[in-house]
């Protein structure tokens, strides 16, 4: 039985999910901490796509400015309550994102935000690189599609791979946090800054 409050706990510190959810998930994965971290992500995921729905007009501005004083970044990150916004989770998270944003430089938050022009742009650039390569045509669009979807998740703030843990994006992140405060979570807007 210790075992069991023993993986109780454990889950609980690492998810953030109440104690019922834990013990429901342990139950489904047959005691596996691995099979109930899955039951407690696909479900937090359900519940995080629920609450996106819902207006985010409370939050908060962080700021992030590098040791060299050289980079700065001012993020706009919105919830549901004020009361979300003074969580330690909150602000922690407003915080990396905006370290984040300082260390990638995006050019937008979603990819659809990413201006038709430099798409356009870049898609010139990568058809003529393809093109040298003297490939049939239907490999080069291919070559040209899977350069414009790779450069699109690299300049997006929420397809880019977190720097603190390469194995997430940002997206992710956020979805972890929208499941870790109860509340729709949205990142408005940011402007960094560099001499």
């Amino acid at each position: 039985m210790a075992s069991a409050i023993e993986k109780i706990k454990q889950l609980r510190e690492e998810t953030a999910a109440g104690m019922m959810d834990v013990k429901r998930a342990l139950d489904e994965s047959d005691g596996d901490l691995e099979g109930a971290r899955r039951v407690l992500k696909e479900r937090g995921q359900a519940i995080a796509a629920k609450k996106s729905s819902r207006a985010a007009t409370e939050g908060l501005v962080e700021s992030y400015i590098h040791f060299n004083g050289r980079i700065g970044v001012l993020i706009e990150v919105n919830c549901e309550t004020d009361f979300v916004a003074r969580t330690p989770e909150f602000k922690e998270f407003a915080r990396n994102v905006a370290m984040h944003v300082a260390s990638t430089d995006p050019l937008t938050v979603a990819p659809e935000d990413i201006a038709e022009e430099a798409m356009s742009e870049e898609r010139s650039v990568f058809e003529k690189q393809a093109a040298e390569m003297g490939k049939p045509e239907n490999v080069t669009n291919q070559i040209v599609e899977g350069r414009m979807n790779k450069w699109v998740a690299e300049r997006a703030l929420l397809t880019q791979e977190y720097v603190k843990e390469p194995d997430i994006t940002i997206g992710e992140l956020l979805q972890n946090t929208i499941q870790r405060v109860g509340e729709n979570v949205v990142i408005r807007r940011f402007v960094r800054f560099s001499l």
